[in-house]
């Protein structure tokens, strides 16, 4: 896809974050742009941002966890602005399930973080596709995955985003078994700028847990500052406005993580007993300033 002007775009959790990085990138290319969120008051000063520097878009309060809800979204970007052309499934939360065991998970855990990491995708391209397929022009979707989504580990997080990246794949072959003009890709970025780690203030009441593990602090702070001290979304969106237009794939905004990447492969084609994980290479600040 090389024309964006006047077409439409659909980004699921573009309150803050990368979502709002690729709502502003796509307005910027002249598209008219849906914006949907979980969050009504946060969605509406995202907006509100956007329209300062006349960009034409909607806001869209949208529940990624219920499918209704993204058919009431398809139903009203579709009655705004006619035919739509990119899809952004972006809506994701990060689950801190503290030092369990993955077995040890309680069930509220599982149905929230797959809920909205996985689910909340599957039914953006159950509602989305069948019209962007029909109206035979050409369009774009975007998975936002995660590096996390490419190794091992990372809890039921992890589980989520390895479930989203063999989705994207799956529709990536469909679509190109089809001959269609919709391309599509997967973004799995690493540390971004977000305020993913705080996501448990979107936690439904009917997915609370019931036995809230104690989080370590003092554990969880260098990931807190790798995140602040990641990419800033902007930059992310830059990266895929460009992998839309050459068609890419696979986009993996931090190279710094290749050498982390490649070595799980390296693994998995060894075919033999796993070592155990030791401390990533992420953990070392970087001389070059690449961000991880």
């Amino acid at each position: 896809m090389k024309q964006f002007e006047g077409k439409t775009a659909v980004v699921t959790g573009a309150a803050s974050g990368i979502g709002f990085g690729l709502a502003e990138r796509f307005a910027q290319e002249n598209m008219q742009v849906v914006m949907a969120d979980v969050e009504e008051e946060a969605l509406e000063k995202a907006v509100e941002r956007l329209e300062q520097h006349q960009h034409r878009v909607t806001g869209v309060r949208a529940d990624v966890l219920v499918k209704e809800s993204i058919e009431e979204l398809f139903a009203k970007a579709q009655e705004q602005y006619g035919n739509i052309h990119i899809l952004c499934n972006n809506a994701g939360i990060g689950a801190f399930s503290g030092n369990r065991a993955i077995w040890e998970v309680e069930k509220s855990d599982w149905n929230w973080t797959l809920g909205v990491n996985f689910y909340g995708v599957l039914y953006g391209i159950q509602t989305f596709l069948p019209h962007m397929q029909e109206h035979g022009e050409e369009g774009h979707v975007v998975t936002t995955a995660s590096l996390a989504g490419l190794m091992r580990g990372a809890g039921t997080y992890g589980v989520s985003k390895h479930a989203v990246r063999a989705l994207a794949e799956s529709l990536n072959a469909d679509l190109v078994a089809r001959g269609s003009k919709i391309g599509s890709s997967v973004l799995c970025p690493g540390f971004v700028n977000t305020n993913i780690g705080n996501a448990e203030r979107n936690r439904p009441a009917n997915l609370q847990k019931t036995d809230v593990p104690d989080v370590d602090d003092e554990a969880f702070a260098p990931f807190a500052a790798l995140l602040k001290n990641g990419k800033a979304p902007s930059e992310v969106a830059d990266i895929v406005i460009n992998a839309i237009k050459d068609n890419v794939f696979y986009i993996l905004p931090h190279p710094a993580w290749d050498d982390t990447i490649r070595e799980h492969f390296d693994e998995i084609l060894s075919r033999k007993e796993l070592r155990p994980p030791g401390v990533p290479t992420f953990m070392t600040p970087r001389e070059d300033g690449e961000k991880y």
